[in-house]
């Protein structure tokens, strides 16, 4: 889990949310709300991913779009923004998305729990799915 200055007021909450379901957790920055680059906190997070040392990783930034931008960038990794919970389960289920990308200006404490337990509980449905996740590479 990463963010940026925009996103850490949120990150300490989503942490506590995700520690409190039993998952663990890597907090990789910022340690305050001091101005930070986005891509430099999403490419922290996309190389768990990529390498293995983590499943899923979640991003937050004001909108979730710059990080979600940052992310992609790495192969292997499938970067999403959510605004609802539906999204984050679909993103999970249909398009076996890695990285959920939240926007701390967009959406209050109770949306982001909803599509933070959506998208950590989802499973991929694979299937038809499958097929077209891996033309993505």
């Amino acid at each position: 889990m990463a963010s940026d200055h925009a996103g850490f007021p949120a990150k300490a909450e989503v942490i506590a949310h995700c520690r409190a379901r039993g998952h663990e957790v890597e907090d990789l920055g910022p340690a305050d709300a001091s101005r930070v680059d986005y891509p430099d906190y999403a490419d922290r997070v996309a190389s768990r991913i990529v390498d293995g040392t983590a499943d899923r990783g979640v991003l937050i930034c004001g909108s979730g779009i710059g990080m979600s931008i940052a992310a992609n960038r790495h192969r292997g990794v499938r970067a999403v923004v959510a605004l609802a919970g539906i999204q984050a389960a679909l993103a999970r289920a249909h398009n076996d998305a890695n990285v959920l990308c939240l926007g701390a200006r967009l959406s209050g404490p109770a949306v982001i729990e909803e599509m933070l337990e959506a998208f950590l509980d989802g499973t991929f449905e694979g299937g038809r799915h499958g097929d077209r996740v891996r033309k993505l590479g």
